[in-house]
This record gives C-alpha cells, structure tokens and sequence, in this order.
C-alpha cells in the first residue's frame, strides 16, 4: 500500500511503515512540509495513488463533500504514544488492506476498524 502521512503523525510512523514493505511519505518529504494545504496533499494522493491517513476530520469532510482524497485512513485514537501508534497500525496492516478492497473511508480506534464507505 501507499500512504501519505499527514503533519500531526510522526514521520518515524513512514519509516516504520516502510520497514513493513509499504511506501510512505510524510508531509515534510513534500516541497511546503507540513504547510502543505489539505487540498494539495489531496490531490497528490489522488493523483499518485497514496492514502491520506490523519487526525484531521477536515479530511473527512473533504471525501464527503468533494469525494477527496479519494482514500482516507483516519486515525481517532486521541492521545496516543508513538510506539502505541505504531504498534496499532503494524498490527492491523492487514486488516486495514482488507478494509480498502471494500471502503474508500477507514478509521481507526484503540480498538476497532471502522469501514465508513
């Protein structure tokens, strides 16, 4: 899979992502960082082929409304350590490409895989 990290993720999360045989890329790899307009990380993910994973729900607002990014992972587990996050989104890799053969919107909790559409 493909993923593009959006600013309030770390880019260790890539690295790790990475190390799992994915490509990711964070927002600071992209030319305006973590400046980067929402609608621009959008339109590459779009374009490239990449899910948008973030905290942000104007993301999801974006799918809703405008049906970009075309796939969102949406992280809502609030607070949450590093390693915890990592460990999260390691472990339901394969949950999480299942959930996209069947749904252009995933959240993800603490505890559970939401398949929104």
């Amino acid at each position: 899979m493909r993923f593009l990290l959006d600013a309030q993720l770390p880019r260790a999360l890539g690295s790790a992502l990475r190390k799992a045989g994915h490509e990711a890329l964070h927002t600071l790899d992209l030319p305006g960082g973590n400046r980067t307009p929402d609608q621009t990380i959008s339109l590459l993910a779009d374009q490239e082929g990449y899910i948008v994973v973030s905290k942000d729900s104007d993301f999801v607002v974006s799918l809703l409304l405008k049906e970009s990014p075309k796939q969102l992972l949406q992280i809502s587990t609030g607070n949450i350590t590093n390693p915890e996050l990592d460990a999260l989104l390691l472990g339901n890799l394969g949950a999480i490409q299942e959930a996209f053969r069947s749904g252009s919107h995933v959240e993800i909790n603490r505890t559970t895989l939401i398949i929104h559409g």
